[in-house]
């Protein structure tokens, strides 16, 4: 598989000019599908993928601003939500403007689920992997112990001086917390991650979505009973592939889904963890097969 490595210019008018970078592979003149990873991940994740679909798509992935070989802006306020949107955007028109399906995970697809909902006529389809739609995982965030306590790793990563601390020892923590085992994995991630961690940890503290800390009493609730499910509606056809045994996102986030998204489809992989693309790819690439086809 021959990967191309292309940088996306535009301006972000609190960080300036920055760049996006964009791995692609697949004949050119092919439906495109995008990729877009998560925490604390790059778009290397995505390579069992690129290796299935680029016989037959253009295939990117790019890395989020932040991450890799993207622009690692410092200041918290870059990371704002409708700014990372506005990078997937761009990247689209990159791609020729329309895409058969965006595909994403983790943060990749907080971004997204706001894509699919606002920017509908950008995409055919929309696939979900290991991330909730964001009136559910809001509304998870203010009422569900389970889900509360499953979530209290964001509030240590949006705390000061949390890159410092996953970076030590080699990149100790970090290297657990992915679920990284081979020694190619931890090479390439080790290589990423030493290009920073701040803007990877920025997208926790640009958030208003995380569980309430002592100081924030009632703040997670406040911002669930603010969102309009309107504004979070996905008309598009949708596929969400859930592993059922992710620690930090449990099964609760997808149940009445269908509320928000009446065009969906659920794909179950019984006790996988969080690291879907990475640690499942042929289920999820089985998966995803199905549903392109259709």
């Amino acid at each position: 598989m021959d990967i191309e490595h292309l940088f996306v210019s535009k301006h972000c008018p609190i960080a300036g000019d920055i760049q996006i970078h964009v791995a692609a592979c697949g004949p050119k003149d092919a439906p495109a599908l995008l990729f877009v990873h998560g925490f604390p991940e790059f778009w290397w994740s995505w390579k069992d993928q690129l290796t299935e679909f680029a016989s037959d798509h253009r295939c990117y992935a790019m890395d989020l601003r932040g991450f890799n070989l993207s622009s690692q802006p410092t200041s918290v306020a870059a990371y704002k939500p409708t700014l990372l949107l506005d990078d997937l955007r761009a990247v689209i028109a990159h791609a020729g403007g329309h895409l058969r399906a965006l595909v994403a995970h983790d943060w990749g697809g907080a971004i997204a689920w706001s894509l699919a909902a606002q920017y509908p006529s950008l995409i055919d389809r929309f696939v979900a992997i290991n991330s909730p739609h964001t009136i559910l995982f809001a509304r998870a965030l203010a009422s569900d112990p389970a889900q509360i306590a499953a979530s209290q790793y964001m509030n240590w990563l949006r705390a000061e001086g949390s890159e410092g601390a996953l970076a030590k020892d080699d990149f100790k923590l970090l290297v657990g917390f992915a679920g990284l085992t081979s020694d190619e994995q931890i090479a390439r991630y080790r290589e990423c991650w030493s290009r920073g961690l701040t803007g990877g940890v920025n997208f926790y503290r640009a958030s208003p979505l995380h569980p309430d800390t002592a100081q924030s009493l009632g703040s997670a609730a406040r911002v669930a009973a603010a969102l309009k499910p309107e504004q979070f509606r996905v008309n598009v056809p949708t596929q969400i592939i859930w592993g059922t045994g992710d620690a930090a996102l449990l099964p609760v986030l997808i149940e009445g889904v269908e509320a928000h998204v009446p065009n969906v489809r659920i794909d179950r992989i019984e006790g996988a963890t969080h690291w879907m693309q990475r640690d499942y790819g042929t289920q999820v690439n089985t998966f995803l097969r199905d549903f392109l086809k259709n």
